[in-house]
């Protein structure tokens, strides 16, 4: 369970990664539009975990290692942006959301399933 401070935090930190992904995505991310879905914050706010969601792309994996390759400038840029409300910058780890893929998949499933046809038993 997360403390309030741990939620404000990580509301604070995905609202400026946003606004920072939004403004500066042809430089980061050319071709991508990506999606802060999540971010979840240690207890002592010193890792933030961040769940992105990638469109307009095949190969997320891929979009996440380009994103992890600027991981250096993406926290500097959210440095300036928040230095002012904490004593520490966190450090940022970035994963890819697959909600989205998990829920297709089980939408999938669950149309193959009604569409097989009854068994004699339910009769």
């Amino acid at each position: 369970m997360e403390s309030k401070r741990q939620l404000k935090f990580a509301r604070q930190i995905q609202k400026d990664l946003a606004d920072l992904f939004q403004q500066e995505s042809s430089s980061l991310f050319p071709g991508n539009f990506v999606t802060v879905t999540k971010v979840r914050v240690t207890p002592d706010l010193g890792i933030a975990r961040i769940y992105l969601s990638f469109l307009n792309t095949q190969i997320a994996q891929q979009s996440l290692n380009s994103v992890k390759a600027q991981q250096g400038e993406i926290r500097y840029k959210l440095a300036k942006k928040i230095k002012d409300q904490v004593r520490v910058i966190p450090e940022l780890e970035f994963f890819v959301d697959d909600t989205q893929e998990y829920v297709m998949k089980m939408n999938k499933l669950f149309d193959e399933i009604e569409k097989q046809p009854k068994s004699s038993e339910e009769e």
